[in-house]
C-alpha cells in the first residue's frame, strides 16, 4: 500500500515544481534580452563616414539592470549630395519588440534620406511611415545634416533630448532649438529646423537620456556635467573620440537603467581654412 504523503512531503514537492517553473522562467527571459541586445548591435552601423576636418565618435552601452533592455540607436551616413547625415533615437520601452521597432525606425530613416535630407521634412515622412505600420511604440529622435564644406549644421528633434555644444575658446551649453513631438504619435506633424555651425575647434554631442538622467541624477543636472565635459574637451583639443569615451563614462554616475548612447561630432580645422 503506497505511502500517503505528509503536509511537508507535500510542500516540499511544490516548492521543487515552483522552482524549477522559475528557473524556466528566467532562463527565457535572460534568452529575450541575449536576443535584443545581438538585435541592437547589428542594427547599429559598422563604420561612420571619414570626412576632412570633422570628426565622428560613438560610444554604446546597453541597459544594465536586472532583464531590461532598451531600443537606443545612433546612425551616421553619407547623403546623396554629399552631406552627412547623422541621427541618435531612443524608442519607447525595455523589450525585445523595443530592439525591433528600433531597427524599423533608422531603416525608415535611411531610405527615406534618400529622397530628402532637410531634417524637419524627414522627421515628418519617417513619423507618417511608422503610423501607417500600426505599431503601438514611439519613439524619440534628432536628425541633423552636417555640410563639411561649410560646417552648416541643419537640426530637428522628435521629442528627443537637446544636443550639447561647446566651442574653442571654452564656451558651451545646451542646444535651445524648438522640437516637436515623438515620432509615431500624431499623423502630419511638422518639425521645425534649426541651423547652427561647427566652428574650428568645437563639437556637438548628440545623446540618448540614459547618459544624463537616473535614479542618481536629473536630467538637467546630467546635460550640465555633459557641457561641462565638451567644455573642457574643446580648450584642450580634445579629440571627438576622447570626449565620447569621458560622456559615456560619466553615464555610470546616473544610476541609469537604460541604454545609453552618444555621437560626438568634432572639427579639428587642420587643413587651415578659416
Amino acid at each position: 500500500m503506497p505511502r500517503k504523503l505528509s503536509t511537508d512531503d507535500e510542500l516540499l514537492a511544490r516548492l521543487r515544481t515552483l522552482t524549477a517553473q522559475a528557473r524556466e522562467r528566467a532562463e527565457y527571459q535572460r534568452s529575450q534580452v541575449e536576443l535584443a541586445i545581438a538585435l541592437q548591435r547589428g542594427m547599429l552601423p559598422r563604420d561612420l563616414p571619414d570626412t576632412p576636418r570633422f570628426h565622428l565618435a560613438v560610444r554604446y552601452a546597453p541597459a544594465t539592470y536586472g532583464l531590461n533592455v532598451g531600443g537606443d540607436w545612433y546612425d551616421a551616413f553619407r547623403l546623396p549630395d554629399g552631406r552627412i547625415g547623422l541621427s541618435i533615437g531612443d524608442v519607447q520601452g525595455h523589450n525585445i519588440e523595443a530592439a525591433a521597432f528600433m531597427g524599423q525606425v533608422r531603416a525608415g530613416l535611411r531610405a527615406l534620406a534618400s529622397v530628402t535630407g532637410e531634417p524637419g521634412e524627414l522627421l515628418s515622412r519617417t513619423n507618417d511611415l511608422l503610423i501607417t505600420l500600426g505599431n503601438d511604440l514611439f519613439a524619440t529622435c534628432t536628425f541633423m545634416r552636417l555640410d563639411p564644406e561649410t560646417g552648416v549644421l541643419e537640426s530637428a528633434r522628435a521629442g528627443h533630448i537637446p544636443f550639447v555644444w561647446a566651442t574653442a575658446d571654452g564656451k558651451s551649453g545646451i542646444g535651445e532649438d524648438e522640437g516637436g513631438p515623438p515620432l509615431g504619435i500624431e499623423p502630419g506633424t511638422e518639425y521645425p529646423v534649426s541651423r547652427f555651425r561647427l566652428t574650428t575647434g568645437g563639437m556637438f554631442v548628440l545623446l540618448t537620456d540614459g547618459v544624463v538622467e537616473g535614479p542618481s541624477m536629473n536630467i538637467e543636472e546630467g546635460l550640465d556635467q555633459v557641457a561641462r565635459l565638451a567644455g573642457i574637451a574643446a580648450v584642450a583639443g580634445l579629440e571627438a573620440h576622447s570626449l565620447a569615451a569621458a560622456v559615456i563614462k560619466g553615464a555610470e554616475q546616473v544610476g541609469h537603467e537604460d541604454d545609453a548612447a552618444v555621437l560626438v561630432m568634432g572639427h579639428d580645422g587642420l587643413d587651415g581654412t578659416p
